[in-house]
């Protein structure tokens, strides 16, 4: 629990959102015992009064999704019991877009000339996906619900929770129909012919009947595609100077059974039995120290206005993508960390940002490479800063950053509606972590540390 209780079965919680100058591609999808690994989602599309980066025609929304039969919960329960994981064979997901099975989705219509803004959400809970339109240019203007100067790729590489809008201009001619490509793919598991990856493909259709167009099929590698560091914010915000850095490292281990654990701060992070918002803002000048969380947390404590540069190492064999409540997080650089030539890709080079960073909240963060982010501190509250891989996140990789809690308590408290709430359930709604004062933390389960 990290801002709230969970809404209790049966009953229901009405959020109201101000978005005030907050515009673009977003989703909605829930935390609680990982109910997004099981459909609990859905797009959010804010739409703007302003004159958009590039003019356009029309709009459409795409959606890609991975899809598991049986719960979430289901299937991480069977592994926890298994004695030795090394025997477990892989859950191979199948891929919806929009909605549909990946080869069974409608077509999508153009008509000749007219421009497009394909607004293209990964409601992902472990899989990449790649999508290209062959024969088409794509141009992004958006990351994340944040514009960008605008850029021409051939194709987008999403990780779980990444939302992009590009601009395609259609054919001036309806004499062919064109195929486009969805590949669906995970770091973590094994290659399987037919399983992993997958390639579905769909109809971009200018006219019933007309043939499909033959394109030359073209590597990966020869294309094009947008990198983290290397898109410009449309905004033009030049780099934030720098007062505070915290490093993070994903730290892989498993256990006697072999069950693999990620942690990203000093321990796995384990709900406690307080939400961390409710503990920030009731311990009053103890909510600044870190400790009254409990360790299970990986608590963060930031002042008020502060620029901070958070940089996230990953030296192991799995990408991952890391979201940022509460957050857009200014893309400085990324580049290569620790020793990729344990897996078949070659090192990558470092890219430094341009003069004006991409700002974003769900970034990549490959294998064996690093990430160099920066935001500044002017949001008080409790946010999250997790692995948006569903197993990743269920088994710990996350840090909650503190933002400001003197300046949170003089400006909030929480709903009464939210108070009981928690009470209907048993849950503590003041304290520290584990619902005593000062630093008693009695009462918690133990941290689970990586093997130093």
């Amino acid at each position: 629990m990290v801002t709230q209780c969970g809404i209790p079965p049966g009953e229901s919680f009405t959020y109201v959102l101000e978005t005030k100058n907050q515009f673009g591609t977003f989703w909605i999808h829930g935390h609680t015992r990982h109910q997004e690994a099981d459909g609990f989602y859905t797009p959010l599309i804010i739409h703007s009064r302003k004159q958009p980066v590039i003019d356009y025609d029309e709009e459409l929304l795409m959606t890609f999704e991975d899809w598991y039969t049986g719960e979430f919960y289901v299937r991480q329960a069977y592994i926890d019991s298994l004695d030795d994981a090394r025997t477990l064979t892989p859950y191979y997901s199948k891929a919806l877009i929009n909605g549909y099975d990946g080869n069974k989705t409608a077509p999508i219509t153009f008509v000749p000339g007219k421009r497009y803004r394909l607004r293209i959400i990964c409601m992902s809970i472990n899989n990449w996906f790649k999508f290209r339109i062959p024969g088409h240019k794509m141009t992004v203007i958006e990351a994340d619900g944040v514009e960008s100067m605008p850029l021409e790729v051939d194709g987008l590489s999403m990780g779980p929770g990444q939302r992009y809008s590009v601009i395609v201009t259609a054919h001036d001619s309806a004499d062919f129909n064109y195929i486009y490509n969805v590949t669906s793919y995970s770091r973590f598991i094994t290659d399987q012919q037919g399983l992993q990856p997958i390639v579905y493909t769909g109809l971009i259709k200018y006219k019933d009947g007309a043939p499909t167009k033959n394109i030359p099929v073209v590597s990966d590698d020869q294309l094009v595609w947008p990198e983290e560091a290397q898109l410009q914010a449309y905004d033009k915000q030049p780099r934030l100077p720098v007062d505070r850095q915290i490093e993070l490292t994903v730290k892989r281990f498993s256990n006697i059974h072999y069950v693999p654990f990620s942690a990203l701060g000093s321990s796995l992070y384990k709900s406690v039995l307080v939400p961390t918002l409710y503990t920030a803002l009731s311990m009053g000048e103890l909510a600044k120290n870190s400790s009254v969380y409990g360790p299970q947390t990986n608590a963060y404590v930031l002042k008020h206005l502060e620029v901070v540069e958070i940089v996230i190492n990953n030296p192991a064999i799995e990408d991952h993508t890391f979201h940022f409540h509460g957050h857009n997080v200014q893309v400085i650089e990324t580049g290569p960390f620790g020793n990729s030539s344990t897996i078949d890709r070659e090192p990558v080079p470092r890219i430094l940002s341009g003069p004006w960073p991409m700002w974003r909240d769900t970034v990549q963060v490959r294998a064996f490479e690093f990430i160099r982010v920066r935001f500044r501190a002017d949001n008080p509250g409790v946010w999250f800063l997790h692995c948006h891989l569903a197993v990743h996140m269920y088994n710990g990789l996350a840090v909650v950053l503190i933002e400001a809690p003197d300046v949170l308590q003089q400006r909030q408290s929480v709903p009464e509606e939210m108070v009981e709430m928690c009470k209907r359930q048993g849950i503590h709604t003041q304290g520290n972590g584990a619902g005593n004062q000062g630093f008693d933390l009695s009462g918690l389960p133990p941290a689970v540390y990586p093997p130093s």
